[in-house]
């Protein structure tokens, strides 16, 4: 099995794993606990015209700040435990959907939160290559992506018997091993602390948390779903 750590863009045609870990990712796969499926949206405008075809919930930001008209920020400590009488989310963030739209393989969305869980839907459903892929920031490198991506990647490796790892991802799973130290990096990344100052930092909490979840969600025909076993 290859594993690989991309940025952005992923290079594997058979099994990548979006990482958006402040907050996309954890707002995807906690908001499963409610939702029968979440569709990504690129724009606010097209999602308030899929709210108003098929009903639903909105969550949307821009840089951090709901977008006005829409039901909830991309709030994953709003949209765990949410509830309602709709089955669909609608979902649009400044940076994880964005990555989903060019993905050309199986795609699962890891974070944190899930990475146990991710890790070992990735192992069972890749043929010879698993790419975990970072959404960053605008197009910059995020120190949380990294993060989160290094604790799936170490159990990715764990559930393999024969890995290839590539050099970075090798890296980004060092980088994981002592979580204190992770944790502190973490809530002290240049994301964190811009939510915190816009009064998020319950969700920057929240997304630092290993494994609280056995939710995996994976993107068919422009929407995500849990994984059933």
């Amino acid at each position: 099995m290859k594993m690989t750590l991309s940025f952005e863009e992923s290079e594997s045609s058979d099994v990548s794993i979006m990482v958006d870990a402040l907050r996309a990712s954890t707002t995807i796969t906690l908001a499963l606990n409610n939702f029968e499926k979440i569709i990504p949206c690129f724009t606010p405008e097209e999602a308030f015209k899929l709210k108003d075809a098929f009903g639903g919930v909105i969550a949307g930001e821009r840089n951090g700040k709901k977008i006005e008209g829409c039901d909830l920020g991309n709030s994953p400590s709003a949209l765990k435990d949410y509830e309602t009488a709709e089955e669909i989310l609608i979902l649009t963030t400044t940076n994880g959907t964005r990555i989903l739209e060019n993905m050309q393989s199986t795609v699962l969305v890891g974070s944190m939160v899930n990475a146990k869980s991710v890790a070992s839907k990735s192992v069972e459903l890749a043929q010879n290559h698993i790419d975990v892929v970072m959404a960053g920031v605008k197009g910059q490198f995020a120190i949380e992506d990294y993060l989160a991506a290094g604790e799936i990647l170490y159990w990715i490796k764990s559930k393999s018997n024969d890995c290839e790892i590539s050099e970075y991802a090798q890296t980004a799973i060092l980088a994981t091993r002592d979580y204190e130290s992770l944790k502190e990096s973490f809530l002290n990344s240049r994301t964190a602390k811009r939510l915190t100052e816009l009064g998020y930092g319950s969700d920057v909490e929240l997304c630092c948390l290993k494994n609280i979840t056995e939710n995996v969600a994976i993107y068919e025909n422009h929407q995500l779903r849990l994984i059933k076993d």
